[in-house]
């Protein structure tokens, strides 16, 4: 059985898992700020809830290209009375963040995985999550700073390049003592990458399975959707199921998604489907 050991759950990956995207931002390129607010954020995580959502993954900085950091003191007013409401909702709770500041309050709250998109890279940040005996965690790739990681989009084989990187940061990891079922990775789809670059990730996804660890892969409502089809974010629905499900089918594990419940019933049709051709 493969599963990915967290804080509080053993999670069965044996069946694809439904991460939920939580931005309690105001600057958000997908939901325009919608949950910036903590009610709002609250509510969000339990509808999520009621949708059917796997894991939630709760984030205090927005990551869309260009956009500003916010300080470690701004990011972590903005996260912690939701991560503080979602840790009692009976389901594992991530946080999205690369300050060790919050992963320390977040963690402390009893979070059960740290998702970071810049794969632990900050000072502290990997000594952190290492010192911590069961937290899950997630190393992303992306190049650069979301504020300029368009500006330099080059490789010479992008899946090769994101395999290595994330390969040495997943070995930097294991050689603290972090146990291999603590950590997936993630190609960080439109982190740095062009279209070309996206697709590529997609058509050639089973080649990162040889790291040895799952995947946890983002496809919704990115920009590459919108290039595919010429919809806007707002309209990026079935793309991004489409996308999700053509993931899963080229292994990944967990899928992180903005519309949960259609990518519930997404996958279980999917899932019906395999056990008919099994």
């Amino acid at each position: 059985m493969i599963h990915w050991q967290t804080s509080r759950f053993r999670i069965d990956l044996g069946r694809p898992q439904v991460m939920g995207i939580v931005n309690a931002t105001p600057d958000s390129f997908s939901d325009g700020g919608r949950f910036q607010h903590v009610d709002a954020a609250i509510a969000h995580c339990e509808r999520l809830r009621t949708e059917g959502v796997d894991i939630l993954d709760i984030g205090g900085e927005s990551t869309r290209p260009g956009a500003r950091t916010p300080s470690p003191a701004e990011e972590l007013a903005r996260v912690e009375p939701v991560l503080r409401h979602a840790v009692t909702l009976g389901l594992p709770v991530s946080v999205d963040t690369s300050e060790p500041l919050v992963m320390r309050a977040a963690l402390e709250l009893g979070v059960d995985i740290v998702n970071d998109v810049r794969a632990l890279q900050r000072p502290g940040a990997m000594e952190l999550v290492a010192a911590h005996p069961t937290v899950g965690i997630c190393l992303m790739h992306m190049r650069g700073e979301p504020g300029t990681m368009q500006v330099d989009a080059c490789y010479d084989d992008v899946v090769r390049d994101v395999q290595e990187f994330l390969a040495d940061r997943a070995q930097q990891l294991t050689q603290r003592g972090v146990a291999v079922d603590r950590i997936t990775v993630d190609p960080g789809i439109g982190f740095g990458k062009t279209a070309e670059h996206n697709v590529a990730l997609l058509q050639r996804q089973r080649e990162l399975l040889a790291l040895g660890y799952p995947l946890l892969v983002g496809w919704s409502r990115k920009s590459t959707l919108g290039v595919l089809t010429g919809r806007a974010v707002a309209d990026r629905l079935a793309a991004s199921i489409a996308a999700a499900l053509a993931a899963v089918q080229h292994g990944a594990r967990i899928v992180r998604v903005h519309d949960v419940a259609a990518t519930v019933d997404a996958l279980k049709v999917w899932a019906a489907a395999q056990a008919i051709s099994a």
